[in-house]
């Protein structure tokens, strides 16, 4: 039977995009097994190592963090199933972004609206004189608005 050709760190590393020093990290969160050693003390990483990097890589691409795939995947190793966890956490991310992205609508909408008010303060201002826009900011009105950007209510 043959033996599977092992794949040093650099090789590894090349193959997935990642450097060897991310390899090195994957490895101390336990993310990658332990690698076996040549005799001149090389990391020797098996073939499937490629797979689980690239596993690690596209779900941190989705948004997972390091400390969760450690979670996940130590239970998946264990024998276990960790999938409605993953599927979960997804969930929690997209949640997430769905409200930052409502918020950046807010935002963008009320950047807007003080647009509008510059423009119409500068439009009755005289050439060469202050039209205090930034300290509208600070105005009783614009101060509420402001503070309030995310559509809450304050109480």
């Amino acid at each position: 039977m043959k033996e599977p050709s092992y794949l040093r760190s650099g090789e590894l590393a090349w193959l997935c995009g990642v450097s060897a020093d991310t390899l090195r990290h994957y490895e101390r969160l336990k993310l990658l097994p332990a690698p076996r050693r040549s005799p001149g003390n090389y990391r020797l990483y098996a073939p499937e190592a490629a797979d689980r990097v690239r596993l690690i890589r596209q779900a941190l691409a989705v948004g997972f963090s390091l400390p969760e795939l450690v979670r996940l995947l130590k239970v998946r190793d264990a024998g276990g199933a960790p999938c409605r966890q993953a599927r979960r956490l997804l969930e929690e991310k997209l949640s997430g972004m769905d409200q930052r992205i409502a918020d950046l609508s807010e935002m963008r909408d009320r950047l807007r609206q003080i647009l509008e008010d510059w423009d119409r303060r500068l439009a009755r201002a005289p050439d060469g004189t202050p039209a205090r826009l930034l300290e509208s900011l600070a105005l009783p009105d614009s101060r509420s608005k402001s503070l309030n950007w995310r559509g809450r209510n304050s109480q």
